[in-house]
C-alpha cells in the first residue's frame, strides 16, 4: 500500500528536506500597481497557475510564483494559504495593497470558483468570465472560499484579496498537455482569458481609486 505523505505546515519545515533549484524554485517580479498575483503552487504542484498568474499579472502588476520542481511527488511542497510564509512571499505582501492568487482544484466541468473577501473584484472577475463563456460561481467548499484573514489573498494592505481556484478540466483547455510542462502550450482560450481577466483588473482599479481617498488607503 502506498504510503501518502501530508504536506509541510510552514516554509522553514519545508526547507529543512527540500532544495532550492532542485526541488522548488521561487520567480518573482516587482510591479507599479501595488496589486500582487500570486500562484503558491505553481510548478508540479497545481499545474498551469503559476503561467496564469504570471501572465495576469503582466509587467504592470508585482508577480510571485512557489514552483514545485519534482518530477513526481510535487503535493508535499503544497503549503496552506492560511500557513504560507516563504520569506520573499511574505515581504511582497507587505508590500501590496491588494492580492490575487491562483490555485488549481480538482473537478472535471470547466469552471472558476471564486473566493477571498474582496467582493468586488471578485464579482468583476465572475462577470467577466461568464461574459466569455466560462462558468464561474462564488466558492462555497469550506476549502476554497478563501475568507480567513490569513489566507494569503487578504494579507494585502487592504485585507481582502481574491482567490481564484480553476478547475483541473479547465486547466486542461488552457494548455496543450498540461502535465508535460516543459513541452506544453497555451491554448488561444490561455490568452484570451488572460486578456479578459487583465482588462477586469484595470477597470477595478480605475473605480477603486475614484472611491477610496488614496492616502488614507496607503496608512
Amino acid at each position: 500500500m502506498a504510503i501518502t505523505v501530508p504536506p509541510y505546515p510552514s516554509f522553514a519545515r519545508l526547507a529543512q528536506h527540500e532544495q532550492n533549484g532542485r526541488d522548488y524554485t521561487i520567480r518573482h517580479r516587482p510591479g507599479s500597481s501595488g496589486l500582487l498575483v500570486m500562484a503558491p503552487h505553481g510548478g508540479g504542484i497545481e499545474p498551469g497557475t503559476g503561467d496564469m498568474a504570471g501572465a495576469l499579472a503582466g509587467r504592470r502588476h508585482a508577480f510571485y510564483c512557489f514552483k514545485g520542481l519534482k518530477k513526481e511527488g510535487n503535493r508535499i511542497l503544497h503549503i496552506t494559504s492560511n500557513r504560507f510564509d516563504e520569506p520573499l512571499a511574505m515581504h511582497m505582501l507587505q508590500e501590496a495593497q491588494w492580492v490575487v492568487t491562483l490555485h488549481g482544484c480538482r473537478g472535471d466541468d470547466p469552471i472558476v470558483w471564486i473566493g477571498g473577501r474582496d467582493v468586488m473584484l471578485g464579482d468583476a472577475f465572475a462577470h467577466c468570465l461568464e461574459g466569455m463563456g466560462i462558468p464561474s460561481r462564488r466558492a462555497e467548499h469550506a476549502g476554497l472560499r478563501g475568507l480567513h484573514p490569513d489566507n494569503i489573498c487578504n494579507r494585502g494592505g487592504f485585507s481582502a484579496g481574491v482567490q481564484l481556484e480553476v478547475s483541473l478540466g479547465l486547466r486542461r483547455m488552457l494548455f496543450t498537455d498540461l502535465f508535460r510542462r516543459r513541452i506544453r502550450y497555451r491554448t488561444p482560450l490561455f490568452y484570451r482569458m488572460a486578456h479578459m481577466l487583465q482588462s477586469c483588473l484595470q477597470e477595478v482599479e480605475t473605480r477603486r481609486w475614484i472611491c477610496i481617498d488614496p492616502p488614507a488607503a496607503l496608512r
